[in-house]
């Protein structure tokens, strides 16, 4: 699909967020976004995976951050699975997307008022899937948040089975480039792990720090293309816990605030885009360009 493009005039670099996957973590990157808005950062463009996809989405469907944070503080795993025979799952997550549909101003792609991509991964390939550009959204956040073994695959039109982004692509950094971002904040809320925390306390608490404990050696690569990395402080906080909204949003908040001055600087100094990844890119094109 062919990759959104901000309508901009000014010359400034476009600014684009890779928000990271971690299940309940995500919830801070409600804060980050309020941080920045309250603080005149500009988002351009947004890429998520699991978690990510679902703020990201939600907030490029246009949602006000009040909005986000009231849906955050009311939203409990019951409201986005049920329990169903299968043998590919112990859930299904379809619930997600029903509440989405009841929940967003606007459902496709080609609504949105910021340009967005959710990752998923094709379970049979293992390939990553970005949804972008066209297309329906809230499937899109359901498949990118499909936690494999919890949550059953979900079918595209294609045939393809989808499960969490994740597994291919948990920091979307590279995908946030593909929008056209100059420079990319990345917010990872996994960056303190689990070191703080006992046992999990849930079969889905198992499943996830499973995930996010694999996750994180393809992380260390995705976090070192970005521009700015954001790490708000829940290394105390498991993903299974969605009743601690308030406390993931204030860490999140404080995590983007303590970034501001450094994003001020980089837009200040590059009134055309001149960051590490954009320096490469054009060395690419040069190279690649057909010899006359």
């Amino acid at each position: 699909m062919a990759p959104q493009r901000s309508q901009r005039k000014d010359t400034r670099p476009r600014i684009g967020l890779a928000l990271s996957g971690g299940a309940a973590r995500g919830m801070a990157h409600v804060g980050v976004l309020r941080a920045f808005e309250e603080h005149s950062i500009p988002i351009d463009m947004i890429a998520g995976t699991s978690a990510g996809a679902l703020v990201g989405g939600v907030y490029a469907a246009g949602l006000s951050i009040d909005e986000i944070e009231e849906l955050g503080r009311s939203l409990h795993w019951r409201d986005v699975g049920r329990t169903t025979i299968s043998r590919l799952g112990i859930q299904s997550n379809a619930r997600m997307e029903k509440l989405l549909r009841a929940r967003l101003p606007v459902t496709r792609f080609e609504d949105l008022r910021i340009p967005f991509a959710a990752v998923a991964t094709d379970l049979n390939s293992g390939e990553p899937v970005v949804l972008s550009g066209e297309g329906d959204l809230a499937f899109a956040i359901r498949a990118s948040c499909c936690v494999p073994g919890w949550y059953i695959p979900v079918a595209d039109a294609q045939g393809r089975q989808l499960v969490d982004g994740g597994l291919v692509a948990n920091i979307p950094v590279s995908y946030a480039r593909d929008l056209g971002a100059d420079l990319v904040i990345a917010v990872d809320v996994n960056a303190e792990g689990a070191k703080f925390l006992g046992a999990p306390h849930s079969i889905i608490g198992i499943l996830l720090q499973t995930t996010m404990v694999v996750q994180r050696t393809a992380a260390i690569y995705q976090l070192g293309t970005a521009d700015i990395v954001v790490r708000p402080r829940v290394g105390h906080i498991r993903w299974d816990e969605m009743a601690r909204a308030d406390e993931l949003m204030s860490a999140g908040y404080d995590a983007a605030i303590e970034t501001i001055d450094e994003i001020r600087v980089l837009l200040a100094n590059q009134s055309k885009p001149t960051s590490r990844w954009y320096q490469l890119r054009r060395y690419r094109r040069r190279v690649d360009a057909p010899r006359l």
